[in-house]
């Protein structure tokens, strides 16, 4: 079965970068993961298109070296048993605030005695390889959501779900539910929590990835020591750059 990168470079503690397609198009994807990014996450959550657009971006990224993800809508095996067939490497899991939470989602990316993920592939199978049954529950990357109180008050039991790969901080939602703005990443209250989450989480050698705003939020990710960032959506970059652009034409 194809490597997934995203665990070796785990292995060998090295930080991974990972884009981020949350406009519905194929050919931006595709472009996304050629800039050089370890892996490229189609975001269902708040993108506006459904699994059927996610599938061909999935396709896209294929073309590159970059690991296929995918941000699910909800906790749906039903969803996510779709866009693992589809050929995701790895699902991020929204709003995951309990053990229970965390078992159930395991269990919909696993294949049994693991979970219970019924078997189907598709393009699974074309992009994993012919033997993606005996391998896909050790290949693909269970990573759950971190982003409420509630999920941070339960984080400890959260990561000691067997087979749950590690955490995905979404700064933004957490900052809110402490009663700060969406992109207050530098107060000392959530900069606290993201600092408690770190720690329990590389305690029991599991994954941490987080979403960053701006490049200052994800410089200081990457000196605290996550193993996966993201330094933007892709249309928080393209509105970026058109910003600067004009700017400087204006000017």
């Amino acid at each position: 079965m194809r490597e997934n990168q995203l665990r070796t470079l785990f292995a060998q503690k090295k930080l991974a970068l990972n884009g981020w397609a949350s406009i519905g198009n194929s050919f931006l994807a595709e472009l996304i993961a050629d800039c050089g990014y370890d892996a490229v996450t189609v975001d269902l959550q708040h993108g506006l298109f459904s699994v059927e657009t996610a599938v061909p971006m999935l396709q896209a990224i294929s073309t590159t070296k970059a690991v296929p993800l995918v941000r699910c809508t909800e906790n749906s095996l039903g969803e996510i048993n779709k866009l693992l067939d589809a050929g995701a490497y790895g699902v991020i899991c929204p709003l995951i605030n309990t053990r229970e939470d965390a078992e159930k989602f395991v269990r919909a990316c696993h294949y049994s005695p693991r979970g219970g993920r019924s078997y189907g592939p598709a393009r699974g199978v074309l992009y994993g390889g012919k033997d993606y049954f005996e391998h896909a529950n050790r290949t693909v990357l269970t990573l759950a959501m971190i982003e409420t109180r509630q999920g941070l008050a339960n984080a400890e039991d959260i990561l000691s779900v067997p087979d749950l790969d590690g955490i995905f901080i979404g700064p933004s939602d957490l900052a809110i539910e402490m009663g700060l703005a969406p992109d207050a990443w530098n107060d000392d209250k959530l900069s606290a929590g993201i600092r408690h989450l770190l720690a329990l989480a590389h305690a029991r050698g599991k994954y941490v990835g987080i979403f960053c705003g701006s490049i200052e939020m994800a410089e200081r990710m990457k000196a605290a020591g996550v193993d996966m960032l993201v330094p933007g959506t892709d249309a928080q970059l393209l509105r970026a750059e058109s910003t600067r652009r004009l700017t400087i034409l204006r000017g």
